[in-house]
């Protein structure tokens, strides 16, 4: 997908209005989007969401992400769920 964003300086910032999400084949893919992220002036955020140098938001989530928490068992659902509320970045075996 191409997107084309128009940079006005100090006078129209980035805010959590416009965000964008990278679903990420595995850990390894998502800790190297948030690390490419995060540098040079990025932040964390929680729940898989961070800002990059500019401000804008992305999420970065692994897929298998949503087979935790949309598991069948609820067990598995609730686990997957409370220990993202306690994340910044998504770490897949914490939630497992």
């Amino acid at each position: 997908m191409e997107l084309s964003i128009l940079a006005a300086g100090p006078f129209q910032k980035f805010n959590e209005s416009v965000s964008l999400v990278i679903n990420t084949k595995d850990q390894a893919e998502t800790d190297y989007y948030w690390n490419a992220l995060t540098k040079n002036g990025g932040q964390e955020s929680s729940c898989g969401w961070c800002k990059d140098k500019y401000g804008l938001s992305w999420q970065v989530v692994p897929v298998e992400y949503f087979a935790l928490i949309n598991n069948t068992d609820p067990k598995v659902r609730e686990k997957a769920m409370k220990i993202t509320l306690q994340q910044k970045k998504i770490i897949l075996a914490e939630l497992k």
